[in-house]
C-alpha cells in the first residue's frame, strides 16, 4: 500500500517538522494550513526539490465540510491516507474567569473536534484495509494542567482520552492510535510567553533547553514505525515533568 500521510496544521512549527521528516522517509504528504499559505507553499517547494510528493490543502479542521474536501482531494491526488497526524491546535493564555465562551468553543472546535472530523474522514479505507496509523499531538499540560491555560489543557486532556479509547476500539482492525505529549517546544506558539519566561523554563528543564520541533517529529516517526505500539502517550519534555 502506498504511504500517504495527512499532517494537519503543518505549514510551520511542529507540523512542518513532522511533514518534512515523513517526506524524507518516503511518505507522500498532504500539508494542511488554515492561513499561512506562504509557509505551506515554501515547505512544499523544499520537499519537492528533495524529491518528495506533496499536496498543499487549505482547511479549517473545525469545519467538517472543509475536512472532507481536503481528504477527498488528497485521495484523488496522492491516494488513500494511511497515516493521519492530528497536529492542528490553538491556545490562548488567560485566567479562567476571563475566558469568553466563544474562545472556549473555538479552541475545542480546533483542538478536539478537529481530531474528530479528520479521524472520521480518513477511517473508511483504513478499516477496509485493516491497516493504518493515527498519531495525535497532545501536550504535557493535557496530563498535568497549566495555570492560565485551562481551555488548552482541557482540550489536550480530551485528546489523550480519545487516543486511548480509539486505540482499544480499533486494535482488532490493525489500526494503531498513539499520541505525543510535547513539553515546551521552541515554536511560534510559545514565543508569546516572552524571552524572560522562556529562559526561566529552559533553566527548569533538566536537559537545560527548550525542545525542537524536529525532536517531536522523531518521536512521531518512531510511533509510525513501531508496529506493536498502540494506545500510548509518549511524553517528550526534556525531563521537565516527573
Amino acid at each position: 500500500m502506498k504511504k500517504v500521510a495527512l499532517v494537519t496544521g503543518s505549514s510551520r512549527g511542529i507540523g512542518a517538522a513532522i511533514a518534512e521528516a515523513l517526506s524524507r522517509e518516503g511518505w507522500a504528504v498532504c500539508i494542511n494550513y488554515i492561513e499561512r499559505r506562504d509557509k505551506a507553499e515554501e515547505l512544499a517547494a523544499r520537499l519537492r526539490e528533495a524529491g518528495g510528493e506533496v499536496l498543499v490543502q487549505q482547511a479549517d479542521v473545525a469545519d467538517r465540510a472543509a475536512v472532507e474536501r481536503m481528504v477527498e482531494n488528497t485521495r484523488r491526488e496522492l491516494g488513500d491516507i494511511t497515516l493521519l497526524v492530528n497536529n492542528a491546535g490553538i491556545a490562548k493564555q488567560e485566567q479562567f474567569q476571563d475566558i469568553r465562551e466563544e474562545t472556549w468553543r473555538r479552541i475545542f472546535d480546533v483542538n478536539v473536534n478537529g481530531c474528530f472530523h479528520c479521524t472520521q474522514a480518513v477511517l473508511g479505507p483504513m478499516l477496509h484495509e485493516h491497516a493504518g496509523c493515527i498519531v495525535n499531538i497532545s501536550s504535557i499540560w493535557g496530563s498535568h494542567g497549566a495555570s492560565c491555560e485551562a481551555t488548552y489543557s482541557s482540550t489536550k486532556h480530551a485528546i489523550i482520552g480519545l487516543t486511548r479509547s480509539l486505540a482499544a476500539e480499533l486494535a482488532p482492525t490493525g489500526i494503531r492510535v498513539n499520541a505525543v505529549a510535547p513539553g515546551v517546544i521552541d515554536t511560534d506558539m510559545v514565543q508569546v510567553l516572552g524571552q524572560e519566561t522562556l529562559d526561566y523554563l529552559a533553566r527548569e528543564i533538566p536537559l537545560g533547553r527548550l525542545g525542537r520541533p524536529e525532536e517531536i517529529a522523531e518521536t512521531v516517526l518512531h510511533l509510525v514505525n513501531a508496529r506493536y505500539l498502540t494506545g500510548q502517550v509518549v511524553t517528550v519534555d526534556g525531563g521537565f515533568l516527573p
